[in-house]
């Protein structure tokens, strides 16, 4: 029987170092990238979700990176379908692929399958988002917290979105999200490894302030004023767009909410180490090291 293909994830805290790793390993194996950033899949919004540089996207052939308009809804099931699609016409022609992104739900999709959830009333989510008006944010996160706190610790509570979905599947259902989430993974047709980047938390967090520097010096500001009409969509409900948006409407200053931005960042930071130390299978290197080292451990590993 042949050998299975090899997909590569990439992982890691933002701001780690992710882009340049996956090049250096297309480079290396001839291949192609997979976007699996959730950030990164819509147009218009460069500077405030890194996007790689023209430099780096003619380095190596990306896919998944601002294909989708800000008004659409791309789920991360569609992005599993279309992922999968992609890398069966991949794997004709590679033996190996790069899939790279801090996203971790995307990636556990591709690589695992999806979870199953029940379909829910629209009522149920329609008295969320009436309750969201209301009262705000918080009492909702105050309740996903005490029902579901093991999801509660790893998502992005600062998403309204992720909260109501949360709760929408409590309330119908009696129980929490997180008992939904899959057990068992997927049968795919390839093998994966994961090679993960990390740091001491001091160097995480400064490299993330550089970091937001860099993007108000290259035009977030004016990047976010340019999306505010349509600050209500759920593709700008992330770090870097919400607090400008509280700028623009007067509940922040420019300066709070550029310590906001950083503060933001640096918990979501958090959630993702939260989340790749839960997978087992990932082989850690050090942000610093030589790029060459982590090419022959794969080769090594796989007998490429």
């Amino acid at each position: 029987m042949s050998k299975k293909p090899l997909l590569i994830c990439v992982v890691g805290a933002t701001a780690i170092g992710k882009t340049r790793l996956s090049i250096a390993l297309a480079t290396a194996f001839n291949t192609e990238i997979i976007s699996a950033d959730s950030r990164q899949f819509y147009a218009s919004m460069n500077v405030g979700t890194a996007v790689p540089s023209s430099q780096e996207l003619a380095a190596a052939p990306h896919h998944f990176i601002q294909h989708k308009s800000i008004f659409d809804t791309y789920t991360v099931a569609d992005f599993e379908k279309e992922a999968l699609a992609k890398l069966q016409m991949l794997f004709v022609q590679k033996d190996t692929v790069v899939l790279v992104g801090g996203s971790g739900l995307y990636i556990d999709a591709v690589v695992n399958g999806l979870d199953h959830f029940p379909d829910i009333d629209k009522q149920i989510r329609e008295t969320l988002n009436t309750q969201l008006d209301k009262d705000g944010l918080l009492i909702l996160q105050q309740e996903l917290k005490k029902v579901d706190p093991m999801y509660f610790k790893t998502m992005d509570t600062k998403n309204p979105r992720r909260v109501i979905r949360a709760l929408e599947i409590y309330r119908a259902t009696g129980k929490p999200y997180s008992s939904f989430l899959k057990a068992k993974a997927a049968n795919r047709n390839f093998e994966t490894l994961y090679i993960g980047l990390t740091a001491e938390r001091s160097i995480v967090y400064q490299r993330i302030n550089k970091r937001v520097d860099i993007m108000l010096e290259n035009g977030l500001v004016e990047e976010a004023k340019e999306l505010l009409t349509h600050s209500n969509l759920n593709a700008l409900q992330t770090v870097g767009y919400r607090e400008l948006f509280q700028y623009f409407n007067g509940t922040l200053t420019l300066e709070k909410a550029v310590e906001e931005i950083k503060k933001n960042t640096r918990r979501f930071a958090k959630r993702q180490g939260t989340w790749f130390r839960k997978n087992q299978n990932i082989h850690w290197f050090d942000h610093d090291c030589d790029h060459k080292k982590i090419i022959e451990f794969i080769k090594e590993k796989n007998a490429l």
